[in-house]
């Protein structure tokens, strides 16, 4: 799973480099965002603008994830194409997760959580 990870003062910004987050590619997601939160990310952006094509595993990873913040941090999602987030709101999951349009909103969400 190709990933790009950086800062953004105290929020990781993780980018899949992947055109589909799918049952190939969500073991090495969910790994890897595991081990970012182990190592006290607890504020994350999901960057999904290069992602074409999400199923449930993919969402199950991202929801995993999220789970493991355990309430201590937040993510967000953000630039999904249509196609991706239409699968978050068949499944609701809409209304777990903050989506933001732009990385520039959703890391003024992520500051507006912190404060």
């Amino acid at each position: 799973m190709q990933m790009d990870e950086r800062h953004e003062g105290s929020v990781l910004i993780v980018s899949p480099k992947e055109q589909a987050l799918d049952a190939y590619a969500a073991p090495g997601f969910r790994e890897r965002l595991s081990e970012c939160i182990a190592q006290g990310h607890h504020r994350i952006v999901l960057d999904l603008s290069d992602v074409d094509f999400l199923d449930s595993t993919g969402l199950g990873a991202i929801v995993s994830s999220f789970k493991r913040l355990d309430g201590r941090g937040t993510m967000i999602i953000c630039n999904a194409r249509e196609m991706v987030l239409d699968v978050f709101r068949l499944t609701r999951m809409d209304r777990v997760f903050a989506i933001a349009p732009s990385l520039e909103r959703a890391l003024e969400i992520a500051a507006d959580r912190a404060a």
